[in-house]
């Protein structure tokens, strides 16, 4: 077990329509990078895939619980997951979405940590691969950010995203024949409004309570 991954977003808009983009699995997959497809065999057990390359996927598994209405007025989604892919280097984990309501929109975040395998092999991979399932973790609220506030579907904004780091790799190769000034530009300009951007959501908990609250064990089997 490593650092755990948290990640938190403010959206402007009602609980009832983050629930929905959240817990259905079709609007699920279309914003969450980290997924392919999720499909739930009952109410609370689903299966997931991740395709890593065209025709290289892994499939997971998980188990999910949730309570829609609680006496605050907050809404929160335990999940415990796994996968038996030998490939995969995540093999048990578990968390949970959390989502409060404020005057300003609903405080949509996550906390969740895993088991990797591989010993330490897998341990030594899990340095780099975990800030970068954070940062995949980060980048997709903020893709549903821009969703539920502004319109922007996700394959929309993928697409700006894509034309965006497109440009700021260009300016960086310029530098090499302009000096700093496009290498200054393409790392210091603000990510556009059309954009999903991990830098966006708050990457530690606001709060004592967040940081000390408890989650579910990797070592559970969903």
């Amino acid at each position: 077990m490593g650092r755990r991954i948290y990640v938190e977003t403010l959206i402007r808009a009602d609980l009832d329509a983050v629930w929905r983009h959240t817990k259905d699995p079709d609007r699920h997959t279309r914003w969450d990078l980290r997924f392919t497809r999720i499909e739930h065999l009952t109410a609370e057990r689903f299966h997931y895939r991740t395709t890593l390359l065209p025709g290289l996927h892994i499939d997971g598994f998980g188990l999910t619980r949730g309570a829609r209405k609680r006496p605050d007025g907050s809404a929160l989604s335990v999940l415990r997951f796994g996968c038996d892919d030998r490939r995969s280097l995540i093999a048990r984990g578990g968390g949970y979405w959390r989502y409060v309501p404020t005057p300003a929109g609903v405080r949509f975040l996550t906390a969740y940590d895993y088991r990797p395998r591989w010993g330490p092999v897998g341990r030594l991979t899990d340095r780099a691969f975990r800030p970068a399932f954070g940062w995949a973790t980060a980048w997709s609220f903020d893709r549903l950010r821009l969703w539920l506030e502004d319109g922007i579907s996700p394959a929309a904004s993928r697409w700006c995203w894509i034309a965006e780091t497109v440009a700021r790799t260009g300016l960086v190769v310029a530098a090499w024949w302009f000096g700093p000034v496009p290498l200054v530009a393409a790392l210091g300009l603000p990510p556009s409004p059309w954009t999903p951007a991990a830098r966006r959501c708050r990457r530690r908990p606001s709060t004592e309570a967040g940081r000390r609250s408890r989650l579910p064990a990797a070592t559970d089997s969903p």
